[in-house]
């Protein structure tokens, strides 16, 4: 029976595809790593090409591995790393420049004049983002203005824009789909949250021709289907869903007040709001969680820059550990770390902060400070920054209505996530499988189509659940953050 389910994972770092069942299990998957592009300082991208021929290897790996045929797979659901931006020639489909990375700040100084024209509560207001670099349409701005030609062609029509979800589908069907769904769109700083449409009044602020955007669609729709000389096989595309919101709902998250936290490259802490946006006076972002049926579900979310990639750097910089899963070993050995105090504000600061000028520090350091103490520390850090973003949610009004999901990379070290149910005070849950954003396209993949029939389905497939209890008394709790606090102090421009 073709009911199965080919997930497409696109991160930061590397490209995954994961086969699914019809009941939510994992039955095969390949991962491939691609290089990040430093060109100056506080910039970040990403080869195109790469992000490319990645997706479309781990594809093929995982359906020859499968022992699957391409005409056994019922459909594709696309989830991808957000506001990353591309601009690529719509007769050739060749991109004009890299993908800037939405952890890119090269457009600080364009956002920080818009803030000075006092244009930041007018954005905010219409897109539930506070005006900072981490969104595509400043991005997409500085593609314009500085690859030569661009905005000419632009306001020619011979250019298309689009997050990687849709960079991803134009290349799937060689072209002839040129979409995005409501969560992608929601984090382009161009898009009204409240009309669910490109927002005209953004248009003309940014400068932007209307001819660039891909339209807007459900988060489960008909996005076209693959081109035959791919797979074999034409496969229809019926989800596309951006990373966070994916993990969302990978971990059932459907009813006002649950949350989830998700530690990949960064760490996203996502709670559904129901059928309203929440206006933050925190400095957290109103977004889009998904949209099924033309019904729109909005969440309040808090992004953290640096959480997974604090390991990276521990391993491919200081090359202070060889492996990612030597830091629980160390963690262990090490215990908490009281005095010592890693910020990994590479760069900046995301929420509740939203510093673009701020840099990474290690603090405390004293003669007895060794590498267990800097990577224990490096992993503390982690579960200070989602108790940053938590407080600011409680502080906006909102309730976790159960304990906080977690999934991601991070999730499969206990140390810490036993660490985060300490620091935090509260009871922390794990799935059974921690890849909750490939489950959750997946899972709007069959919604798309047909082979689930509502979300009240999708939540009699959550798997079973972990739970870690908090062990650490207030004291301490109170102790460890307050020092968190001050290292924040120390390193904010």
């Amino acid at each position: 029976m073709n009911q199965f389910i080919l997930a497409i994972d696109q991160g930061t770092t590397s490209s995954r595809a994961i086969l699914f069942s019809p009941e939510g299990e994992a039955i095969g998957s390949s991962q491939q790593e691609f290089k990040q592009y430093y060109p100056e300082s506080g910039w970040v991208e990403h080869d195109p090409e790469e992000i490319w021929t990645t997706t479309l290897a781990t594809c093929r790996a995982v359906i020859k591995q499968s022992g699957l045929s391409a005409s056994e797979i019922k459909a594709i659901g696309i989830t991808n790393q957000r506001e990353t931006t591309l601009l690529w020639d719509r007769r050739s489909g060749k991109p004009l420049h890299n993908a800037i990375v939405w952890q890119d700040r090269r457009t600080t100084q364009m956002c920080e004049k818009l803030k000075a024209d006092g244009k930041e509560s007018f954005i905010q207001e219409k897109t539930g983002l506070l005006l900072d670099p981490y969104f595509s349409a400043s991005k997409l701005v500085w593609l314009l203005d500085n690859v030569p030609n661009a905005r000419e062609l632009a306001e020619q029509g011979q250019l298309a824009f689009g997050t990687v979800d849709t960079f991803l589908l134009w290349r799937l069907t060689h072209g002839q789909s040129h979409y995005t769904d409501a969560t992608n769109a929601s984090r382009t700083m161009l898009f009204n949250i409240h009309d669910m449409q490109w927002d005209e009044d953004l248009l003309a602020l940014f400068g932007i021709p209307e001819t660039l955007l891909p339209k807007v669609k459900n988060s489960a729709d008909s996005f076209g289907v693959t081109n035959r000389t791919l797979f074999g096989e034409e496969i229809p595309v019926t989800a596309l869903i951006g990373d966070q919101q994916a993990a969302l709902v990978g971990q059932g998250c459907f009813a006002p007040g649950m949350a989830k936290s998700t530690y990949g490259t960064g760490c996203f802490l996502m709670l559904n709001s129901g059928n309203k946006p929440l206006k933050s006076t925190n400095q957290l972002l109103s977004t889009v969680a998904y949209q099924i049926n033309g019904n729109t579900t909005y969440a309040l979310e808090g992004s953290i820059f640096i959480a997974g990639a604090v390991v990276q750097w521990l391993r491919d910089a200081l090359k202070l550990i060889d492996s990612a899963e030597e830091t629980e070993r160390l963690a262990v050995k090490c215990g908490h770390v009281e005095d010592v105090y890693v910020v990994p504000a590479f760069t900046g600061l995301g929420a509740p902060h939203w510093d673009p000028d701020a840099r990474g520090a290690i603090l405390g350091l004293s003669r007895d400070t060794g590498i267990e103490e800097i990577v224990t520390a490096s992993l503390q850090s982690v579960a200070y920054q989602t108790k940053d973003l938590l407080n600011a949610m409680i502080n906006d009004g909102a309730q976790l209505s159960t304990a906080l999901r977690v999934d991601g990379g991070m999730a499969n070290n206990r140390w810490f996530v036993q660490f985060l149910a300490d620091v935090l005070g509260l009871e922390v849950d794990i799935p059974e499988s921690v890849e909750s954003t490939a489950l959750g396209a997946a899972y709007m993949a069959g919604l798309g189509a047909g082979i689930y029939q509502s979300l009240e389905e999708l939540k009699e497939l959550s798997q079973g659940k972990q739970r870690y209890q908090p062990q650490m008394d207030e004291a301490k709790r109170e102790a460890l953050y307050t020092g968190w606090l001050t290292a924040l102090q120390r390193v904010k421009s």
